[in-house]
């Protein structure tokens, strides 16, 4: 009883700590203007590959997705995409987690971790080009414009993919052997027992991707209408204050009256 204790409190602890370094990557970052979205070439996701290789793919998945959208809970411009982000973060770290399994010899190759970590950036490139696409969209853009953001985006997630695997498997290579040799030995590419790809844990956060990736959609949708019914009425009143002054100056030409003068404090006021 008490060694399964000491296990789930060093899972919390490892699920913090691999958070919290998904967090500060995504801060070391290069942003990249995309029309309406804003990419960025960052460190984040090789500190989601990293937990992932590491640990098993719940681990390492739910310390991705924690440590991405609290990224994005911090920063504005991307606080409404938090949910979606906690999903697409998620399954880098679970696809990672998961494919990299020991051989019948107990070994992990590094073929094995290349091809894990490989997978688990295009779980996240897919995942994150399906957002861009529809967030354009939703946005108002065209479909056209859509296109364009999410392959620009695809160049940027690209690049981001290829610098996340070369930091995260050489760290993983090195971090292994050295967590190997402390109390956290017995998380390290940790594998399920037998409860396969569907157990509690992947169907209540599939449950939890439906859900948030809906009330996502519907508030951002919501948002841009708002947005764009406030910019109408603002158009509208321009329109009729314009159509006003107008008729005061025929009105004015007609009785040939002199309209009287503003002064700078009146206009200020």
């Amino acid at each position: 009883m008490e060694r399964t204790t000491n296990t789930k409190i060093l899972k919390i602890v490892t699920v913090g700590l691999m958070a919290a370094l998904v967090y500060v990557g995504n801060y070391l970052s290069i942003p990249v203007p995309n029309g309406l979205l804003v990419s960025r070439i960052h460190l984040g996701n090789s500190m989601c590959l990293l937990a992932g290789l590491l640990f098993c793919g719940s681990t390492g998945g739910i310390a991705s997705g924690i440590g991405g959208a609290l990224y994005d809970l911090f920063n504005p411009a991307y606080t409404l995409s938090a949910p979606f982000t906690f999903i697409s973060k998620f399954a880098m770290g679970f696809v990672a987690g998961k494919l990299n399994r020991r051989n019948a010899e107990g070994k992990i190759p590094v073929s094995t971790v290349i091809i894990a970590a490989v997978l688990g950036q295009i779980a996240y490139i897919i995942l994150y080009l399906i957002k861009s696409f529809f967030t354009v969209l939703i946005l108002g853009g065209t479909v056209e414009a859509a296109w364009i953001a999410t392959g620009n985006n695809a160049i940027t997630s690209s690049i981001t993919a290829v610098i996340s695997v070369i930091i995260a498997v050489p760290l993983y290579i090195a971090l292994r052997a050295a967590l190997s040799k402390t109390p956290i030995r017995p998380l390290i590419n940790e594998q399920s027992q037998g409860k396969g790809w569907l157990n509690p844990v992947t169907v209540g956060l599939i449950a939890f991707a439906f859900v948030t990736v809906t009330v996502y959609t519907l508030n951002l949708s919501a948002q841009t209408k708002l947005e764009t019914q406030q910019a109408e009425e603002k158009a509208a009143l321009e329109q009729r204050i314009e159509d006003y002054e107008n008729k005061l100056d025929y009105l004015y030409e007609q009785l040939e009256i002199t309209p009287p003068e503003t002064s700078a404090a009146e206009e200020t006021e």
